[in-house]
């Protein structure tokens, strides 16, 4: 019988949830998407040292003599996520998706112009727009950058996820792809309630659903990944969403594991079901998102995570630049 993970590729497209290259080869997902706190896991393991005092070289060339390690370690973020980006798109045939500073969340116009940024850098190493995604938080004002973005033939992946009025405004947006947070949804639920879950009344599974039955309903062209999964369970309740992000780890239990794998979601039973259509303005998306304290506290907690990967990234980059510099300095 074939595995499970074979199995879900026959309903799903697999993405790969990591920035480790070498866990992306064995698995052969279509896509791969990554986050801050993947790359600075990654950045910090010895096998990828070569891309990162690379990228540090280079940025410590463009910023000159004078250019603190701190100055150059903080301009070095973007280009080494663009740098982990080119290594996965050599190995997964189809996207990347690359993530704009969770720092500029609640700004429009510098979320506009760090995905331009980030696009000018696949531009000059001569990859298409089609296999990247810039990755946005489901801010308000993310969804209005990534609006502005998709009418430039620039697609975007909204992150952080997990309220229906967040999936709705990305849809009407006309976002490429949004990514809803599963287990952290979970996580959420079983903090506040003191409850265990099991995956068939999992509360991350059930907003998902939620969510692509809307899309399918209304014909929404925007796609569903589901991402942030805690366990295989909640992964195969989803089978049949557009996308699935996934773990290394997980997607190794899933290429295991045995038994049939029904598929849960389809866009046909989606048209037949009785789902009220709800007009998305501003007002209420904001009286939407502070009715929903999960979502309320979610998006914060994620925003703030990042941003704080970012800046212990920059620490990490900090520190190898004295590094390299030492050697150089010695020879002098």
């Amino acid at each position: 019988m074939a595995s499970l993970l074979e199995q879900l590729r026959g309903y799903t497209t697999v993405v790969s949830d990591s920035g480790d290259f070498n866990a992306i080869q064995q698995f052969r997902p279509q896509d791969a998407t990554t986050n801050p706190s993947l790359i600075a896991a990654a950045a910090e393991k010895s096998e990828y040292q070569a891309v990162v005092d690379d990228v540090l070289k280079a940025v410590r060339k463009e910023a000159g003599p004078n250019a603190s390690d701190k100055e150059v370690a903080a301009a070095s973020f973007r280009p080494l996520e663009v740098a982990f980006g080119l290594k996965i798109l050599n190995i997964v045939p189809g996207r990347v998706s690359t993530e704009v500073d969770a720092r500029l969340s609640y700004d429009t116009k510098k979320s506009i112009d760090e995905a331009h940024a980030i696009i000018a850098l696949y531009d000059k190493a001569g990859i298409s727009r089609d296999r990247v995604l810039i990755k946005l938080a489901s801010t308000w004002e993310g969804i209005r950058a990534a609006e502005i973005l998709e009418k430039e033939g620039i697609h975007c992946n909204m992150t952080l996820l997990f309220g229906l009025h967040q999936a709705i405004a990305a849809a009407e947006a006309k976002a490429t792809l949004i990514s809803p947070f599963v287990g952290r949804i979970l996580d959420w639920y079983k903090k506040d309630t003191g409850k265990d879950y099991a995956p068939a009344d999992d509360p991350g599974v059930h907003s998902v659903t939620t969510v692509y039955n809307y899309y399918k309903k209304f014909g929404y062209k925007t796609v569903v990944m589901g991402a942030s999964f805690r366990n295989i369970g909640e992964i195969t309740e989803l089978a049949g969403c557009d996308l699935l992000t996934i773990a290394p780890k997980l997607l190794d239990e899933l290429e295991k594991a045995q038994g049939s794998l029904p598929r849960k979601l389809d866009p046909a039973k989606a048209q037949s079901l009785d789902i009220k259509k709800i007009p998305m303005d501003k007002a209420t998306f904001d009286k939407m998102h502070a009715e929903d304290r999960m979502a309320t506290d979610k998006l914060k907690e994620g925003i703030d995570g990042f941003s704080k990967a970012i800046v212990d990234l920059e620490v990490i980059l900090e520190k190898r630049l004295s590094e390299i510099s030492e050697p150089a300095a010695a020879t002098r």
